[in-house]
């Protein structure tokens, strides 16, 4: 399987990181490498995270992913032998801002 992000996702996780430097240097940094690790872990096993409460009803199974020491949440689905992150969301704000990314094919 292979790891990709919505364009958005990215800058999503770009915004986090330079927000986290700007409060301790090196923290950025910290972030992105929690995302990293745990990206690497939903490639190995994507069904083994919840699917997201309350979209059952959606045309695609969207599940997330808690990043350890940071209150964020990767929300992803599987996409054929793909796993497409959709965002790097904060766990406390702006709930499902997102959802309308999934089943798009970002250009």
């Amino acid at each position: 399987m292979r790891l990709g992000f919505h364009p958005e996702a990215v800058e999503e996780l770009r915004a986090a990181a330079f927000w986290y430097d700007e409060r301790r240097a090196g923290l950025g940094d910290e972030f992105v490498d929690e995302v990293n690790t745990l990206g690497l872990r939903i490639v190995t096993s994507p069904g083994a995270y919840a699917q997201w409460p309350g979209l059952s009803g959606s045309n695609s199974t969207i599940r997330r992913a808690l990043v350890d020491r940071f209150p964020y949440v990767i929300a992803f689905e599987v996409r054929e032998q793909d796993v497409f992150v959709l965002a790097v969301a904060h766990a406390k704000r702006r709930p499902l801002y997102w959802v309308r990314r999934a089943g798009q094919v970002p250009a």
